[in-house]
Order: structure tokens, then sequence, then C-alpha cells
């Protein structure tokens, strides 16, 4: 049976683990296909590819933040974007923008826990992010490191990073960046479309409006989703004619979910394959 997992994360946004590291653990999970998905950026796709052992294909892509305005307040989402043109300059530009103000978020953050008295540097922050894309698990290190909480999830409480510290981070429009990863010769699908657990969730008439401006997927098997969200995603995507993805949204120790936790049909990957028209093709 072919294994596919076509979310994961490593050390170029928040995950624990390398891009090579990474790689080597999808194949100890006997996986025959996995994407590299890290927020916001493609930092980490030379040394994967590098590293990629014989027989794992790598499928190469970023999880986009977005944002839709079409509720009060605005809510945030994640689309999964595969096999686009690294290169291509609108996009380029966008996730640079968007990199940039991760960076300032999180400075503001650790600002109001230095004024709050908590022992967090900026400087510490850093060395966790060890160059990749700076996100808020970094900080929830700094918060464990210094004894304020146990735990990543102890960390996204509601006193901490989840509503005191939280601070709104910078997104895309999410028919700006639909557009950006079609111009760009990639696919794009939305990520944990029903995660009630994780907040808000959008209504379903956007999912509809993105399938008329070319969204390829909804990212239905997802550990956030209850068997009851999984039911609705399916639905929709067959009324709208979207494929339906399985991934895992590993993040190494951040999150206890296994590399391989949920999967995507073949059929599905060939698909996924056979619409982009990028310039970085998986590579076998």
């Amino acid at each position: 049976m072919i294994r596919i997992d076509l979310h994961a994360h490593s050390t170029a946004s928040d995950g624990t683990l390398t891009p090579a590291e990474l790689m080597a653990a999808a194949a100890t999970a006997g996986l025959d296909v996995v994407a590299i998905t890290d927020h916001d950026t493609t930092a980490g796709w030379a040394a994967a590819a590098r590293a990629r052992p014989p027989g794992l294909a790598l499928v190469r892509g970023a999880e986009l933040s977005c944002r839709w305005h079409g509720a009060e307040p605005p809510i945030s989402l994640h689309l999964l974007a595969y096999l686009f043109d690294p290169a291509y300059p609108s996009l380029v530009s966008e996730l640079a923008r968007v990199r940039a103000a991760r960076e300032v978020r999180a400075e503001r953050i650790i600002g109001l826990l230095r004024t709050d008295g908590h022992d967090v540097t900026w400087e510490e922050v850093l060395e966790y992010a060890a160059g990749g894309t700076v996100g808020r698990p970094h900080i929830a290190q700094a918060l464990i490191r210094a004894g304020l909480v146990g735990s990543t999830s102890d960390a996204f409480a509601p006193e901490w990073l989840g509503r005191r510290y939280r601070v709104p981070k910078a997104e895309l429009d999410v028919f700006d960046a639909l557009r950006l990863v079609r111009d760009a010769g990639g696919v794009a699908v939305f990520a944990h479309p029903r995660a009630t657990r994780r907040g808000r969730i959008v209504a379903d008439e956007l999912i509809v409006s993105l399938a008329r401006e070319g969204l390829f997927g909804l990212e239905g098997d997802h550990t956030d989703h209850t068997p009851a969200e999984r039911a609705h995603v399916r639905a929709l995507a067959e009324g709208l004619g979207l494929a339906v993805t399985g991934s895992s949204d590993f993040h190494g120790t951040h999150k206890s979910v296994t590399l391989g936790a949920e999967t995507t049909t073949p059929g599905v990957y060939e698909r996924l394959v056979a619409t982009s028209s990028g310039v970085t093709p998986v590579l076998r």
C-alpha cells in the first residue's frame, strides 16, 4: 500500500526536525511520499531534496498564512500550496513580507511577556528558530525553559499565547494567495477547514467561492477534525468536485501526532501532480 503524507513541517518554520531529519523520519515511518510544507517559506526545500533517501518521493510546498475578510472580525486560515515556482516574483515578495511581519509579531509578544516580568528574551527565541521562520512555538520553548509552562500545548492556553499574549499576525488575503499559487504553477488545498477545536472556522460559502477560483482540494483527514467534521468536508468536496487529502500536519515534538498518522490516496496524489505546472516537479 502506498503511503502519502502531504503536510509536514521542519525547522525551516516551527517543526523540531531539520529538513534532512524530516526525510529520514519519513522513510522510517514507511512513507512513500512526503510533502515539506513549512509556514510561508521554501527555505527547507534544498536541504530536504539533498537528503531524500531512495524510494521516497518529495513534494515541495508551503503552508500559507491567509485571512478571509468575509466575516467580522476576519478569520485566519491556511492554504497548502504545492509544486509552485519558488522564484515567482509576486509570491516571493508576499511571502517575504509575511515572514518579516512574523518577526515583528514575535518581538511584540516577547515585549508583552517581559513587561509582565517573565524571563524570556528575543535572542533566545531566535536561537530556537535556528534561522527558520519565527513562530509562536519558538516562544513556547522559551516559556518551557523558564519553567512558566510544562508543554507547548500549555503555552497555547488562554492565559498565555492563546489569548493574553496573542498578537495578530500579517496574512495574505485568501483569494490573493490562491491566485498567486495558481499563477506560480502550483496547486492549493485548504488546510484543516473544519477544525473547530482550533477556533473559528470559515463558512462553506467561502469554500464554494474558492472552488470557483481554482481551489484543488480540502484537507479532510486531519487529526484536528472530528468524525462529523471529516464527513462534512467530504460531502462538501464531493458537491464541489474538489479532492480530499489526508495529512499528519507533523511538527515533531511540538505535537504528539506522528508522520503518516493521516494519509492521501494515490489517486488524489496523482491528480495533484498532474494539475501542477510549476517548475519544481515531484522528486522521486
